[in-house]
């Protein structure tokens, strides 16, 4: 069946059609590359452990047990069975993912011609179309300004009190009017006679052809598909049987084992010559001794008792350090800004943290310049490549540049604020990691006004219990000491707490008893502790005068 008879309107789905085709070929040609991986992985680790396990010594230090000369004959075997593995995997490489590769970049070249013939062919119509539609537009203006025409003139001729003069204009715009209509009648009839005789041609000489061709290299790529398929089975059905030799060669060195003559080997090599020691003589001592008893009686000492060796006690020694019930002693969690570290160490801490990120930050600079200047060249030499593919990498490169400034600005504002924070603990016992208080500045710039402050408080530290709870059972609510208000929002997560938000306005009845912490009352009645540097807080006069905190 042809595609150009039979799908002649369906130009965008062979579109799609022929793209899924090479994006399929494509597929399956990184399906071999990642076969032919494997091979090759497979053939170096195989060569790995046969160079592991072949013998170092010399010929004549090696054992001469058939075991073993079948064990190394198994190993040159392997050795071999490896380099058929590299011959697979280079000829997968060969003929079929590089002939893939090649024919589908043919394929792509192709299809593209195929469409841009398709699209100038639809839009050749198109414009046909529209100058016949214009005619056909203008022709309909025309004709109704010289029915206008026509209505006046009967209108001027049919009354008495119209002078000749008038008539006679418009008579003539009449004829004016008719002759301009009967001229876009024309063009009209003409353009349409076009227009018809283009997509007769479009529909039934061009896009036949075209979807004729893109069918023909639709049907090539199957094709090329199945011999690859054939290829790719052929490539190891060639290399199966030198395996085969080399799994024989293997059965062979494994009936090469004889016990019989590896036990000859042994006595071979260990025996003496020889002969078994015979039985030790009699040796009489006591001849020369008094005799109490019958002379011809043998009297031999008796052993009265046997000194047996104190046994040896092997003592154990001590472990020096003890272990955990699960093995070592587990490590104090690792924050982020280093404050669970002596000030001196955390401080080392961070900025060696600043040098490696402001290398990464000066690499990403070096890649922003060398992008820009070959996106210099290719506006000035186009034909070079497309300026605007260059705007994605680059965009990448400027997040990730602010990204990196982002974390030095973090981290130096740790090392600045060093020596203070590692004094303040929040809510904490002394165990727990030091808690950073906010530095924040006020400033009288709107832009900076509003940024967030450098340090917030730590969300996972949470009060003791004994210092909070208590004050907040308290039945007198406190008097209200002075008023703030919020310079940044603080989300009061914490049991203890306040939530707010910027802008808003608080009631101080505890004022900052140096731990960085006021406490403070909203209007609905809700209490809670705030940070300090969060707010700018105003004191009643009758109180401790008007003093105001940033």
């Amino acid at each position: 069946m042809a595609w150009g008879t039979e799908l002649w309107d369906q130009f965008e789905n062979l579109d799609k059609h022929t793209q899924w085709g090479i994006d399929f070929l494509e597929r399956y040609a990184k399906f071999v590359k990642e076969r032919l991986e494997i091979e090759q992985t497979y053939a170096k680790q195989l060569r790995n452990l046969v160079k592991k396990y072949c013998p170092k010594r010399s010929k004549d230090d090696e054992p001469r047990f058939s075991s073993c000369l079948s064990f190394y004959s198994i190993l040159n075997e392997l050795n071999d069975y490896a380099g058929q593995r590299e011959v697979v995997a280079e000829e997968m490489g060969h003929n079929v993912y590089g002939e893939l590769m090649r024919y589908s970049q043919d394929l792509k070249s192709e299809r593209k011609h195929h469409l841009q013939e398709g699209r100038k062919a639809q839009q050749y119509l198109d414009q046909c179309w529209k100058h016949m539609d214009n005619s056909k537009k203008k022709f309909e203006r025309e004709c109704k300004e010289a029915e206008k025409s026509q209505i006046s003139y009967d209108r001027l001729d049919n009354d008495i009190n119209a002078t000749k003069s008038e008539v006679e204009k418009a008579k003539s715009q009449l004829y004016l009017r008719t002759h301009s209509a009967d001229e876009s009648k024309n063009e009209y009839a003409a353009q349409l006679q076009n227009f018809n005789g283009e997509q007769w041609k479009h529909f039934n000489v061009a896009i036949p052809q075209i979807f004729k061709n893109l069918q023909d290299m639709d049907e090539r790529r199957t094709v090329k598909l199945g011999e690859t398929y054939r290829s790719f089975a052929d490539v190891e059905r060639r290399v199966v049987p030198i395996i085969s030799k080399c799994l024989e060669g293997m059965v062979t060195a494994a009936k090469a084992v004889d016990q019989r003559k590896d036990s000859a080997i042994v006595v071979e090599s260990f025996k003496s010559g020889f002969e078994p020691p015979g039985d030790f003589p009699f040796e009489d001592y006591s001849q020369n001794l008094s005799r109490t008893g019958s002379d011809n009686t043998i009297s031999t000492p008796k052993n009265e008792g046997v000194v047996k060796p104190d046994p040896k006690h092997s003592i154990s020694k001590a472990a020096k350090n003890k272990l955990w019930l699960f093995g070592k002693k587990p490590k104090a969690p690792s924050l982020e800004d280093f404050s669970h570290l002596p000030p001196e160490q955390r401080r080392k801490r961070l900025q060696a943290r600043i040098d490696e990120l402001s290398k990464e930050l000066q690499k990403e600079v070096d890649q922003r310049d060398a992008l820009n200047k070959m996106k210099d060249v290719y506006e000035k030499n186009p034909q070079m490549g497309d300026p605007q593919s260059l705007q994605p990498k680059i965009s990448e490169t400027m997040c990730n540049m602010e990204k990196l400034r982002s974390e030095i600005h973090k981290n130096e504002e740790w090392v600045k604020g060093n020596g203070t924070d590692s004094l303040i603990r929040l809510f904490s016992p002394p165990s727990s990691s030091p808690l950073l208080s906010p530095e924040g500045s006020y400033t009288d710039d709107p832009s900076q006004e509003h940024r967030s402050p450098p340090h917030q408080p730590d969300p996972r530290q949470a009060h003791q219990p004994d210092e909070f709870d208590d004050e907040f059972d308290d039945d007198d609510p406190l008097p209200v000491l002075g008023h703030c208000k919020a310079l940044y929002s603080f989300d009061g997560q914490n049991e203890g707490t306040l939530l707010m938000k910027e802008d808003d306005v608080l009631y101080i009845i505890e004022e900052d008893k140096g731990d960085g912490w006021t406490r403070a009352r909203k209007q609905s009645g809700e209490e809670g502790y705030v940070p300090t540097s969060y707010v700018e807080i105003a004191m009643e006069k009758n109180s401790k005068g008007a003093v105001t905190y940033i």
